[in-house]
């Protein structure tokens, strides 16, 4: 089954509510994530300005910049606070 992410919400301290396809929802925080990570479309996002302006492009977390991470990527790395009913 394919995984897509189909909402993302900005909810401070460079954390994101993101929401599944397959119906479960969680926490991505992007300072751990970016912690381990580096590369010019990646230092964008150290500015909280430029972070928030995420949003779901084809099943993906995207900036304008042209920074995606794939939904399996994000599925892996997010906290989930809850499972489809």
């Amino acid at each position: 089954m394919t995984i897509n992410l189909l909402s993302v919400s900005y909810v401070g301290e460079c954390r994101f509510a993101v929401g599944f396809s397959d119906g479960r929802a969680g926490i991505l925080d992007m300072a751990s994530y970016l912690a381990t990570r580096s590369g010019p479309l990646l230092a964008a996002l150290a500015d909280e300005s430029y972070l928030k302006r995420a949003f779901v492009d084809a099943g993906a977390l995207a900036w304008p910049n042209g920074l995606e991470i794939s939904p399996e990527r994000l599925y892996e790395v997010a906290a989930f606070v809850k499972d489809a009913a």
